[in-house]
């Protein structure tokens, strides 16, 4: 959705809590989904653009080549 990749989109979105709008969604067992309310859209959003603008904020990040 928002045509970024999604294993750095996960470390970018770790950093989130419940009051930047990102909530877990528990199945049955341990199945957990990562899920995220309108705002924390617009946040992660945000976060994508500053770390977009400073790639060395996720330094345990490396980009595919």
């Amino acid at each position: 959705m928002l045509g970024e990749d999604e294993d750095w989109l996960w470390d970018v979105a770790s950093e989130m809590g419940q009051e930047d709008g990102l909530i877990w969604v528990y199945g049955p067992g341990e199945e957990t989904v990562m899920a995220f309310t309108d705002f924390g859209i617009e946040t992660l959003n945000d976060l994508v653009q500053i770390h977009k603008d400073n790639p060395g904020l996720l330094k345990r990040w490396i980009a595919p080549e």
